[in-house]
């Protein structure tokens, strides 16, 4: 099968109520998720495992791994991305995920979680600033799989290190933050300015205003940009109350999804379709730029390595 023609999405946590991080996902309810997102404009994605118990690493990823192969989501379903559990623990900085399952940099865990998937390992976020992140990425490299440093309050010196370990990418940049950040020196500032990576950024209208997302866009240019939904279980439901990675939390009219009680975003309601008809209306980006950030840029990444 050819290369996608749509709009390649490198974060997607679940859709339409079933969460790829559940212990009890079922691979009829993980069909029918796939389905039901790769109908709604979405060409091509990886299903992303957020920060969790092994456990539930061990019985996911297996489970997932077998419904990539069958020949109805060759081409579509590219591998995962683990999005921990090699992030920091600082409340801010781990954002949504449950820092009790947080983990060290661990080699021998990395490779047991590339056992457990398969071999289907696409993308792996980690934080650049914890020991042994560096060996780390250099281990996932090896064995084909980009590296995106997120969920991580580095610095220059911290990316500079991790680049020389072969990290490409920053994880949704801007967000997996704190609320208040020093006013200069920042991960924003940082990641924005470092030439080294691709930014990937969260582009449904909430994650990012529009001046930051303009920001982003004219900093790093369609060369160095790529757009992810982020998408939550929730993505694809109507408004209301749900309870999500131990959050209480509430889905808006608007589709911003949060925790009050936290005060962070709990990933986005929104398709990556949704997300790149947001980046259009901002005017900063031609037809062929956004499909450089939408399709182009996510596969390049994928498969540099």
């Amino acid at each position: 099968m050819g290369l996608p023609t749509g709009f390649v999405d490198l974060q997607v946590n679940g859709f339409l109520g079933v969460d790829f991080s559940s212990p009890t996902l079922t691979e009829a309810d993980f069909v029918r998720a796939c389905r039901a997102l790769l109908a709604r404009g979405t060409a091509a994605f990886l299903p992303t495992l957020i920060t969790s118990p092994r456990d539930t690493y061990a019985r996911n990823l297996p489970l997932m791994a077998e419904v990539m192969v069958r020949a109805e989501f060759r081409g579509r379903l590219l591998g995962f991305h683990l999005e921990g559990p090699f992030i920091s623990r600082e409340p801010g900085v781990v954002g949504a995920h449950n820092p009790a399952y947080v983990c060290d940099p661990d080699v021998a865990l990395l490779e047991q979680l590339l056992d457990w998937a398969g071999g289907q390992v696409r993308l792996l976020t980690l934080a650049a600033e914890l020991p042994g992140a560096d060996d780390l990425a250099r281990c996932a490299v090896e064995r084909g799989i980009a590296v995106s440093v997120g969920h991580s309050f580095f610095t220059t010196a911290d990316l500079d290190r991790l680049a020389q370990a072969g990290a490409t990418a920053l994880t949704h940049l801007g967000n997996g933050l704190p609320n208040m950040l020093p006013r200069h020196d920042n991960p924003l500032w940082v990641g924005l300015a470092h030439d080294a990576y691709t930014a990937m950024v969260i582009a449904d209208g909430h994650h990012l205003p529009a001046p930051v997302l303009k920001t982003a866009v004219r900093v790093k240019g369609a060369d160095r940009l790529i757009v992810v939904s982020d998408a939550s279980p929730v993505a694809g439901l109507p408004p209301g109350h749900y309870r999500f990675l131990g959050n209480d939390a509430i889905l808006e009219p608007s589709g911003r999804f949060h925790n009050p009680e936290k005060q962070c975003l709990v990933g986005s309601a929104a398709t990556l379709a949704q997300c790149m008809a947001h980046l259009a209306s901002l005017g900063e980006l031609t037809a062929e730029a956004l499909d450089q950030v939408g399709r182009i840029n996510p596969l390049r990444l994928i498969t540099q390595t």
